[in-house]
């Protein structure tokens, strides 16, 4: 991209409150924007987005250390330019107010829903899929007719410049800006009074911007993690229940916060799984952890957690099955998934979300058994049921609570554009996506206009006389 020099990403504090006032002030004078300035914006972030596919490739693979090419684009690019075609073609549906029943009570009278941007959003952006989770609110944000702030990872600097040159060129900081920097201006970002904050990240620090947010009074959507279950039924082929999840442990080496956290497998089936989980992780990464199509993990520092959480249940001597022989290379900190079958309770792995290549083997000796044991943890992200049996994916849906679920599946269900997506207690609050990423970003005003007849006359005071005579027998015909 040939562009201007880049806009100073790194704020202070005073800076940050310097462009929300500006951001505030541009929406003040122009609280609505139409049908075709949002067409516009949305349409030009789609061309930048394709024009720019390749420059972001390389930027977060250099980010990375090494991140496959077509895991950015299947998992960061192409989400973004769907749910933008998607939106496209809906958005003057949405915009649209939406009329009500007033009831016989209030008639004549006309209720109507209109749906208003709220004003200016904050969006903080993870390191893990940071093309997606900026791009992916800001949509929106944008089809709802709003100004937007983005707090990028400090985790990722070069697919922060992409995407700063990117947005710069398409739109004027009042309506788009782009804020840089470590926790403290991340901390300062969350105590902006933005009108909605978005948060993408881990629940710990989630409950830090919500105790932010709460001082404004700022509504919140929380997309958090936690550990996200697969479980295989007893009607379950082992090789086609590999096949179905393992994808979705190894995209982006599983620093993924829908990513499989755990499996549960019928007793006796544990070194089934293991030998078949080993042979299609070789079929689709030969190389093991040399495999060009494999991602490192981001850093060393997530490495050096994964290794310790990796070494604390080889002191615990856990069954632990690399998937590959080709296991690690700790100078380029990547490491293939490691399984390690039936992990004690008490180790760090099966306490917090792994968001990494460690995947716990759980055994379980009745259905039961495996339900109960996801039931009684903090409701999870995601949720996945591998089976065929009609009755028990029933009872699965209906009994166990996760922000989504996919069956014979594991982590596509985020692309659905026509579908919310969003966790529950620990895992998040709010969704977005589609339709329900609109609502999330308006506010859905109801207004009751009446014409030059009204009745309200006749349920106000004097409560005497022949008003009390007829308010009873309104009283009688209303409440029956």
């Amino acid at each position: 991209m040939t562009a201007a020099p880049l806009p100073h990403a790194h704020k202070t504090s005073f800076e940050l409150q310097h462009l929300f006032h500006r951001q505030r002030s541009a929406y003040l004078a122009a609280p609505m924007p139409d049908l075709s300035q949002r067409i516009r914006a949305l349409k030009q972030l789609k061309a930048a987005l394709i024009k720019n596919q390749d420059a972001l490739c390389e930027a977060l693979s250099k980010d990375f250390g090494h991140r496959s090419h077509q895991d950015t684009l299947i998992s960061d690019i192409l989400p973004c330019v769907g749910q933008i075609n998607y939106t496209l073609k809906r958005l003057k549906k949405w915009m649209r107010p939406s009329r009500r029943h007033a009831g016989l009570l209030l008639a004549p009278a006309k209720v109507e829903v209109v749906y208003q941007p709220v004003g200016v959003v904050g969006i903080v952006v993870p390191w893990n899929f940071p093309v997606m989770l900026s791009i992916g609110p800001l949509i929106p944000a944008l089809a709802a007719g709003n100004r937007a702030m983005l707090k990028l990872s400090e985790f990722t600097p070069a697919t922060n410049q992409v995407l700063i040159a990117l947005l710069a060129s398409l739109f004027d900081d009042t309506q788009v800006t782009v804020v840089e920097g470590e926790a403290d201006i991340a901390a300062a970002f969350t105590q902006l009074p933005f009108d909605h904050l978005l948060f993408t990240g881990s629940t710990a620090v989630g409950r830090h911007v919500m105790r932010a947010a709460a001082d404004n009074l700022t509504p919140v959507t929380l997309e958090l993690g936690g550990k996200s279950p697969t479980l295989i039924a007893p009607d379950a082929e082992i090789s086609l229940a590999v096949e179905r999840m393992i994808f979705g442990k190894c995209l982006n080496a599983g620093q993924i916060c829908v990513a499989p956290d755990y499996v549960l497998v019928p007793d006796g089936k544990a070194q089934a799984f293991i030998a078949e989980f080993k042979k299609q992780f070789a079929a689709m990464y030969p190389q093991g952890v040399h495999s060009q199509d494999f991602t490192s993990v981001v850093n060393q520092r997530q490495f050096d957690r994964l290794s310790q959480w990796l070494e604390e249940a080889r002191q615990e001597d856990v069954q632990i099955e690399p998937a590959h022989a080709e296991a690690r290379d700790d100078q380029k900190h990547r490491m293939v998934p490691h399984l390690l079958v039936n992990p004690q309770e008490t180790l760090t792995l099966m306490q917090e979300e792994i968001f990494g290549p460690l995947l716990p083997v759980i055994t379980y000796q009745h259905i039961d058994e495996a339900l109960q044991y996801i039931q009684q943890r903090p409701r999870p992200l995601a949720l996945y049921l591998m089976s065929f049996d009609p009755d028990l994916q029933t009872r699965v849906k209906q009994e166990v609570h996760a922000g989504g679920m996919a069956i014979n599946e594991t982590v596509f269900h985020v692309a659905a554009d026509d579908a919310p997506f969003g966790g529950i207690g620990p895992s998040g609050m709010g969704h977005y996506h589609g339709y329900e990423g609109f609502l999330t970003f308006s506010k859905a005003k109801t207004v009751l206009t009446r014409g030059r007849i009204s009745t309200a006359k006749l349920v106000t005071p004097p409560y005497s006389g022949w008003k009390a005579r007829l308010q009873t027998r309104m009283m009688a015909f209303f409440l029956r």
